[in-house]
């Protein structure tokens, strides 16, 4: 379209090159990269961020012990050249150990926080003792006798019991995981076993508190926190099994006669 006489086409366009780096600033740039990367480099090879103290938080003295000594071989090492994940994996491979984060505090503390597992019950195989985690995780042997106010479970002596491991659902590992719901129970849990696929915890009373299937535990618990406040007396269990429907009664062999 021809434009009105004295007027200038005006370009829509904008020229890339006007834009564009020029070798002496590309090389410049280029420069200064390899200048920070050797320096990085250096850094990891020196001991400008060497390692000399390793700072331990969440965890009991015992645990906290555990971990320094698991880290002990970084002292000395750099802290830009920690390997976050091996080091998680080797905490959290500790049979008192859930979880762990960690923090570098420049230039020479590595900060941990550890999540420990919570012992719950003492169980027994043969004449071993293991003290066994809420997530029926195996923590360590104990010696016999040292148990404690820890609730029992008794496994078969096929069972598998090993420090850093976890107990079969049926040899230990339910009534581990049912106990760690009832750390607020107001009745002390002397015994609790899981067989034929019933949970019973038995009171230091003697009470039987039967729970039935593992399942909706804190409901039933529940329950049985208000049934243990008006028990007919003679009671010998309260069976929870059916939340909607609890039942207390004497001991039926007791009552037979037997």
């Amino acid at each position: 379209m021809a434009l009105p006489h004295g007027k200038k086409r005006v370009r829509s366009g904008v020229s890339v090159g006007r834009f564009a780096p020029s070798r002496r600033s590309l090389v410049v740039g280029l420069g200064l990269l390899a200048i920070v990367v050797g320096g990085y480099y250096a850094a990891r090879e020196s001991s400008a961020f060497a390692i000399d103290r390793v700072d331990v938080t969440g965890a009991p003295v015992d645990v906290r012990r555990q971990v320094r000594d698991s880290v002990a071989a970084l002292h000395g090492s750099s802290l830009l050249a920690l390997d976050g994940a091996a080091l998680e994996r080797r905490l959290e491979a500790l049979p008192t150990v859930v979880a762990v984060t960690f923090d570098r505090s420049f230039p020479h503390t590595l900060r941990v926080d550890v999540v420990p597992e919570t012992p719950v019950a003492a169980v027994r195989r043969g004449k071993e003792t293991w003290l066994v985690s809420a997530r029926g995780r195996v923590i360590a042997r104990i010696p016999k006798g040292s148990e404690g106010a820890f609730t029992r479970i008794w496994v078969k002596r096929a069972a598998t019991v090993v420090a850093g491991g976890f107990l079969a659902a049926d040899a230990g590992g339910t009534a581990a995981r049912a106990l760690a719901l009832a750390l607020r129970f107001p009745a002390r849990i002397a015994v609790a076993s899981f067989a034929h696929g019933e949970l019973v915890f038995r009171l230091r009373s003697g009470l039987e508190l039967r729970l039935g299937e593992p399942t909706d535990i804190r409901l039933k618990l529940a329950i049985a926190r208000r049934a243990l406040r008006q028990l007919p007396a003679g009671s010998a269990y309260v069976d929870v099994s059916m939340p909607g429907r609890p039942v207390a009664g004497p001991d039926p062999q007791v009552s037979s006669g037997g």
